[in-house]
């Protein structure tokens, strides 16, 4: 697909998978991104062909394809671009989707998003996300931070929900103790028990799976604020986040059929007055400590003009946009690095 990025290999080489349907006879199906011509399995009962044409991390390429009948070519084909690259799952809640009070764009044009039917530019609002939100993200930013530094395409796939707690991210049938603030995607099975409809868990599974085995770098976990600082009905303990949250990773690395890294951040920001939650924020770093997701920025340091109305919003502002997407970078940037 156009602006489509695949996960490289190696820090050097990458693999674009090229498949499709011929529509007339033909005997032989070729391929280019650069170069000569490549040959590509062209199944001729079906009409079909695939093949993974090698190439060098980085990109626009530009792919072309062609069908042959007895040596002259009767259809041709092209894909303006694509690249090999980096690319990364982000799920949570408000502010891992479209909330941000300023719409951003990538300054690069390096930046693409994956909405699960088609991949484009990450301009804002990014497509794919399940909230159907409309305003401003860290992507941008994030992704123009790592072409800088490492001069490949990025691409992101955004699947998440504002206002959501971690309870609402649970597999289906999995259940809970305390009503998430917000109802949705939970449904009441006794007197204090709630049980996970599995929508959002889906939602995630199905870019992760229309992604493929090591087909993406990370996923990025960015959700907290609706399990911080919450009324007694509502509440859940450090001790309980960390145990559904791990049960969401797992859960995913299993149906998925590879262990992905996850990297979580430390989230839990409510209003300036009371920006931090130390228990979920325990609750986040613990699992980077037991080795079971790799540690995120802290973002609840992102206060004052950072965050929208004048400092006095729990989404970001066009400076806390910028900020976050750098956050973020940094961290990928580390882990990369070594």
């Amino acid at each position: 697909m156009d602006y489509q990025v695949f996960q490289r290999d190696t820090p050097a080489r990458g693999k674009v998978l090229v498949s499709g349907h011929a529509r007339v006879e033909c005997d032989r199906a070729e391929a280019r991104l650069t170069g000569d011509w490549a040959p590509v399995t062209l199944d001729r009962a079906a009409g079909t062909f695939r093949v993974e044409v090698a190439a060098a991390a980085g990109g626009f390429y530009r792919l072309e394809v062609r069908l042959l009948l007895r040596g002259k070519q009767v259809a041709e084909t092209s894909v303006a671009h694509v690249g090999v690259g980096e690319v990364f799952v982000i799920a949570g809640q408000s502010n891992a989707t479209n909330y941000g009070e300023v719409k951003q764009q990538t300054k690069s044009g390096m930046v693409t998003a994956f909405s699960g039917d088609d991949w484009r530019l990450a301009n804002d609002p990014q497509p794919g996300v399940q909230d159907n939100s409309k305003n401003g993200s860290f992507i941008p930013a994030f992704g123009d931070a790592l072409y800088e530094k490492y001069r490949v395409p990025i691409g992101v796939a955004c699947v998440g929900h504002g206002s959501t707690s971690v309870r609402q991210w649970l597999p289906k049938g999995e259940r809970m103790t305390a009503e998430p603030t917000m109802t949705r995607f939970v449904t009441g099975v006794g007197p204090g028990v709630w049980e996970s409809s599995g929508q959002l868990f889906d939602g995630m599974m199905r870019r992760i799976q229309q992604l493929g085995p090591r087909g993406f770098r990370a996923l990025l976990w960015h959700q907290g604020e609706s399990d911080a600082h919450q009324t007694p009905e509502h509440d859940i303990t450090a001790a309980e986040y960390r145990r559904l949250l791990e049960l969401v990773i797992r859960a995913s690395r299993r149906e998925a059929g590879w262990d992905f890294p996850w990297m979580v951040a430390q989230a839990s920001y409510h209003t300036p007055d009371d920006p931090r939650c130390q228990p979920i924020r325990e609750a986040q770093a613990s699992l980077w400590k037991a080795g079971i997701a790799l540690e995120g920025p802290d973002t609840d340091q992102l206060t004052g003009d950072n965050r929208q109305n004048g400092g006095r919003g729990v989404h970001f502002s066009d400076q806390g946009l910028q900020a976050h997407g750098r956050l973020w970078a940094e961290k990928v940037e580390q882990w990369l690095d070594r």
